[in-house]
């Protein structure tokens, strides 16, 4: 386990699952490509904590807002997951969990940050044939991958992704030896 750094900047994410017209279903964003971090990859609606803000849940609430169009009045929060660390980027990361009681319409916020915004099935999540792990060109085997909506869902979402499917009892055996190389990333 890795220790934040002093100085590291607290962000938040927000998980965010509703019933959808196929199922229960999370809402993914995908990251501009014209980004200089992170460019093209699918991530939870979240960011840094600004100092407005209070606290990780408005955080979440906000950057859903902003990123995808996520109306905050229509969230249910149910909770706040353990802080995360991720070193790569030094962010100490609040999970927040909600239930979309009454869904907006989705649309990407800011064309420069946000590429896409999807509501993505919780059975396309678990079905086997979705699933892999990825290397990266360095030839390390990062860990668990998603192919969902013409997206390659890897690093950090789809591990806490794969964890909160994990909690749910909703994941399904899958073959973890199915193994494919990242494209290249910025």
């Amino acid at each position: 386990m890795f220790r934040p750094v002093d100085g590291a900047r607290a962000a938040a994410v927000l998980i965010l699952f509703g019933e959808g017209p196929d199922g229960p279903d999370v809402l993914l964003t995908e990251r501009a490509a014209t980004l200089n971090k992170h460019a093209g990859q699918p991530a939870f609606p979240g960011g840094r904590i600004d100092p407005e803000d209070d606290g990780p849940v408005a955080a979440a609430l906000r950057e859903a807002w902003e990123e995808a169009g996520v109306e905050p009045a229509g969230v249910d929060v149910l909770c706040t997951l353990p802080e995360l660390y991720l070193r790569h980027s030094e962010h100490l990361v609040t999970p927040v969990a909600g239930w979309w009681r009454e869904p907006s319409e989705i649309a990407p916020g800011h064309p420069g940050e946000v590429a896409m915004v999807a509501r993505v099935p919780i059975g396309e999540l678990v079905d086997p044939a979705n699933r892999l792990m990825v290397r990266h060109p360095s030839g390390l085997r990062l860990g668990p991958a998603f192919r969902v909506r013409d997206m390659l869902v890897w690093g950090f979402t789809a591990a806490l992704l794969t964890t909160v499917l994990d909690a749910g009892g909703w994941n399904r055996p899958w073959d973890e030896d199915r193994v494919e190389d990242l494209p290249p990333v910025r």
